[in-house]
């Protein structure tokens, strides 16, 4: 009976890595051929076999998006495609405008999202259930469907095709659950800091300041994370709200290259490498503050 269950757990177990493997190739099998794709031409990806590690890698396609360098394999064989070329030239810029817009979204969240959870986890003051519900219904309100009185509230005020409006726009739809995550995290947190911290003469913010948001970090952190990865992104308001690369995000841009009939798949694989960088950069480097600071707020008390 004994090593009947050591074989049981031994077949468990390799199921389970088996099924953790299938997974991982599932999730990262598409990203690493669009990563082989992006290194390539397009002549090399129609041949077969296919090469799914290129014999001779090319930077070709990154060289013409960021100095718009036409590759010469591409004059050659007649495969220069004017639309999704023109369209490719604009990723840096709408990555800087993405960039932009969703640093600012998690600078507003971070600061106003703080004192508004820290008003909620520490204040009782009337109106306090009725406003604290109210900001979890609005998130649980679907984008879409107020998709077209926000677009029109946008033109009315003349801010169409500006970082403003998105900025305005995301932020309202993170800091719903910005202000929830960093309740749940301060409620958490043993009163005696505070206390101990105005006794010896700070006021109720110096006492935010100097004790609460220092150990608060890893939530902050997470949250800081969530709101960039959100505003950063995000599609649907970018693309009622913009036109034109003043404002319009990578997600909009890559999107429009990839719906382009005459699309180059190169460029579309080097789109999709250049657009989700930051925030794979941004995962890596914060992950463990993301997975504490989500700890922390969910865990039990």
């Amino acid at each position: 009976m004994k090593s009947q269950r050591i074989s049981w757990s031994i077949l468990e177990k390799a199921l389970l890595y088996l099924a953790a493997i299938l997974l991982l190739i599932f999730i990262i099998g598409p990203l690493l051929w669009v990563l082989s794709a992006s290194f390539q031409l397009e002549t090399a990806l129609f041949q077969r076999p296919p090469e799914w590690i290129p014999e001779n890698p090319t930077i070709a396609n990154y060289r013409y998006v960021f100095t718009g360098e036409i590759p010469q394999a591409y004059e050659e064989r007649g495969l220069l495609r004017s639309p999704i070329t023109q369209e490719a030239l604009f990723l840096p810029q709408s990555i800087g405008n993405s960039f932009l817009v969703a640093i600012g979204v998690t600078l507003a969240n971070l600061v106003l999202g703080t004192l508004a959870a820290y008003t909620f986890a520490r204040e009782r003051f009337k109106g306090h259930s009725a406003s604290y519900l109210f900001i979890l219904g609005s998130r649980l309100l679907p984008a879409v469907v107020v998709a077209v009185p926000i677009y029109q509230v946008v033109q009315f005020l003349n801010m169409l095709d500006t970082k403003r409006s998105l900025l305005l726009l995301h932020g309202a739809f993170t800091l719903p659950f910005t202000i929830w995550v960093l309740t749940l995290y301060f409620q958490k947190m043993p009163r005696e800091l505070e206390e101990a911290a105005m006794i010896d003469g700070c006021t109720r913010f110096g006492a935010l300041r100097r004790i609460v948001v220092p150990i608060a970090a890893p939530g902050l952190a997470a949250i800081g994370a969530f709101s960039f990865l959100f505003s950063y992104s995000e599609f649907v308001f970018a693309l009622f709200t913009t036109q034109t690369m003043n404002a319009k995000t990578v997600p909009v841009l890559t999107s429009a290259i990839a719906s382009n009939p005459d699309a180059s798949y190169t460029l579309i694989a080097v789109g999709v490498i250049l657009s989700i960088l930051p925030p794979l950069v941004l995962a890596f480097i914060f992950q463990r503050f993301i997975t504490s600071g989500l700890v922390a707020s969910f865990g039990k008390s």
